[in-house]
């Protein structure tokens, strides 16, 4: 028999009575994960503090939960959380050997739990107000597609000859105790900066960021990077899958005891590039709130508006090995 894929977002299905990942019914109302890993949680003191959601109410990091099977959470979940946890605290030299896949599978079900805590939110505050529940589908198709995939976890799944994602791993020079992370729910976009090392990735473009910023990325991606450096190219990512005009879609074929995956074509029938105009105002806008820890405003930031600040070239086009922070 096939394997068989869950699909708990079509028609907004998911229940909190049925395991995320295989969509089998919980046997008790103990059965769940934490969406923000515990062992992080812990390390960063991040229990109770505030998370906002989307329709701007507050949960607190500890709240969001996702609903799984104890047999999922041991065969599947914890051993993986296991590995991330061990390279982690390990630092950059072993993140980066990693298993890609893994590291997407990781922050996959972590973004999968933030949309699935949104998502049950925004219907429980609609259903209260007497409106009916609905949602983006472009958000929905992604989040489908991404869970889709984070399915490889426990089922046979096979991606024919791409790799849906786009990644990237610095060394950082943080600070002891840094914890910094970002993501953007509609672009599938996540950046997280702790120990040693920093990650972006965009978790449904099909590997195109990668090439639209290689350019800096070979520039760069064998430095150790200042905190406001590894912000800089992150506001890059995010704003490129900002500009990201295609909905990737995919071919899912089970065959035999596997399922494949294929993407079909980004190009499609439009003679539009994948990418929109990069504008340095609108660049500049998502540099400042990633530069809001530095209080730089974009005033400074886009002063000459052909050449926005940068704290990762110099005027020449050169890596800044050297920084010096605005006073």
């Amino acid at each position: 028999m096939p394997p068989q894929l869950y699909y708990p977002l079509q028609n907004f299905a998911a229940s909190k009575k049925h395991c995320f990942l295989t969509g089998k019914p919980l046997t008790s109302s103990e059965e769940h994960v934490h969406v923000f890993p515990q062992w992080l949680m812990t390390k960063y003191n991040l229990e109770d503090k505030p998370f906002k959601l989307l329709d701007d109410s507050f949960s607190t990091y500890k709240q969001l939960m996702l609903p799984c099977s104890a047999a999922a959470n041991e065969q599947y979940v914890e051993p993986l959380e296991r590995e991330i946890k061990a390279a982690f605290a390990a630092g950059y030299d072993a993140v980066v050997k990693l298993d890609e896949l893994k590291l997407f599978q990781w922050i996959g079900k972590w973004l999968f739990g933030v949309i699935f805590n949104e998502l049950h939110a925004a219907r429980t505050q609609q259903h209260a107000e007497g409106e009916e529940f609905s949602v983006s589908q472009s958000i929905l198709q992604r989040f489908t597609n991404l869970h889709v995939m984070l399915q490889s976890l426990n089922l046979p799944v096979i991606f024919e000859d791409f790799k849906p994602f786009s990644l990237f791993i610095f060394k950082v020079d943080n600070e002891q105790g840094d914890f910094n992370y970002r993501d953007e729910i509609s672009t599938v976009t996540y950046s997280l900066r702790i120990n040693d090392f920093g990650i972006v990735i965009c978790l449904q473009d099909n590997g195109v960021i990668s090439r639209y910023q290689d350019e800096v990325y070979q520039n760069i991606k064998h430095q150790k990077l200042h905190p406001i450096q590894f912000e800089e190219f992150s506001a890059r990512v995010f704003y490129s899958a900002y500009l990201f005009n295609r909905l990737p879609n995919y071919d899912i074929m089970p065959v035999g005891d596997d399922v494949y995956i294929e993407a079909t074509s980004l190009r499609g029938d439009s003679m539009k590039p994948i990418f929109d105009e990069w504008q340095t105002k609108t660049y500049g806008q998502v540099l400042e709130s990633f530069w809001k820890k530095w209080n730089i405003l974009l005033f400074e930031i886009i002063k000459d508006p052909d050449r926005p600040m940068s704290f990762l070239f110099d005027d020449e086009g050169g890596f800044r090995a050297e920084v010096a922070l605005p006073k």
